[in-house]
């Protein structure tokens, strides 16, 4: 998302939680801003930048079991920064969140950690590429090759990720856009990985195979004061082809989407191209929440129908949100997932 900080609210000063949803839509004084020429450098650009106050690594994958059954699978590290530095010890003003999850049909299996930057409990090395919270780490040689690992009180996985295909930058080369008034994030994703390994379940071990999809993101003040949520999709489609596409939620709702051909270049589409339109809605921790979609992208022929897996996806977290796979129907078909915040009741 993709525009994921805003699950950081709890890290933010008191004061910014009225400005926008989590205060994202508040001023980042000292921090810097991204910039629509900055050029992303690789494989620097895989680790943290403690100069921007928001950052995170966001992995999903879409999976399937020896008898055909789906699964989905989260992993994500938010690190959040009280101040424009880095430091050491426990001075350091950089905060760290991690959430895991494991979905299936009739289950949703979620944890969560919360980090101290400086001491070594978290963090993330750029290369050789690590990121890691307490005992969940995302590591490799390089971003292309990886292994994962996180576990809860009922679930656990251990996942191997090989990458198919190239970085994909959103936007314009990697700034993109989330509101009329300018406001931008620095965004990479890599949606080309191969993943095995194994889930383990209350019911047992299950060897499962799939695709996975990293999302990479920092910024200071990504959302308009206004903006007080969004709705998130990632899409891969068995044509090989790929969208990612979110509409954030104010005044005056703004899309941005990005169409990915099967050999991984990007073709970017501003405000108003995409489209996603809530078909039904599903009451889930007190609210209601949309988990069928119709989806649009009409350059590109998409008019899909998205629908959850299992509509109880909820993440159960600090600052709670929807995250879950998806089935894709219509002109295109395939899987997906779906992330969606600021769904208050």
């Amino acid at each position: 998302m993709n525009v994921k900080a805003l699950l950081l609210c709890l890290f933010l000063p008191l004061p910014a939680l009225a400005q926008g949803f989590a205060g994202l839509g508040s001023e980042a004084e000292g921090f810097s801003i991204p910039q629509p020429d900055r050029a992303l450098r690789f494989p620097a650009d895989h680790g943290a930048h403690p100069e921007y106050r928001i950052e995170w690594w966001y992995l999903t994958a879409n999976m399937t079991g020896p008898d055909g059954a789906p699964y989905g699978l989260q992993w994500t590290l938010f690190r959040s920064a009280l101040a424009p530095r880095d430091g050491t010890g426990w001075q350091t003003p950089q905060l760290w969140m991690g959430h895991a999850a494991v979905t299936t049909q009739d289950a949703h299996f979620v944890a969560e950690r919360l980090a101290r930057g400086g001491i070594g409990q978290a963090g993330v090395r750029a290369s050789p590429f690590a990121a890691w919270i307490d005992d969940w780490a995302m590591e490799g040689p390089t971003l292309d090759r990886l292994r994962l690992t996180a576990s809860g009180t009922e679930f656990a996985y251990d996942v191997t990720l090989q990458a198919t295909g190239p970085l994909v930058l959103h936007g314009q080369n990697g700034y993109s856009v989330k509101s009329a008034a300018g406001q931008a994030s620095h965004y990479y994703s890599q949606p080309f990985f191969n993943l095995t390994g194994t889930l383990t379940l209350p019911s047992g071990d299950v060897t499962v195979s799939g695709q996975a999809w990293l999302d990479r993101e920092w910024s200071s003040q990504p959302l308009a004061a206004d903006q007080t949520g969004w709705d998130w999709f990632s899409l891969s489609f068995d044509t090989g082809e790929k969208l990612m596409g979110f509409v954030l939620r104010g005044d005056s709702n703004y899309t941005s989407a990005t169409w990915i051909n099967a050999t991984g270049t990007p073709t970017a589409f501003s405000d108003g191209a995409f489209s996603a339109t809530p078909l039904t809605r599903h009451a889930v921790a007190g609210r209601q929440v949309p988990t069928t979609w119709r989806v649009t992208l009409p350059e590109r022929g998409l008019d899909v129908t998205v629908t959850a897996l299992n509509p109880n996806a909820w993440m159960a977290t600090s600052v709670p949100y929807w995250e879950g796979p998806v089935i894709v129907e219509g002109s295109h078909t395939g899987r997906g997932y779906l992330e969606m915040t600021g769904y208050d009741d």
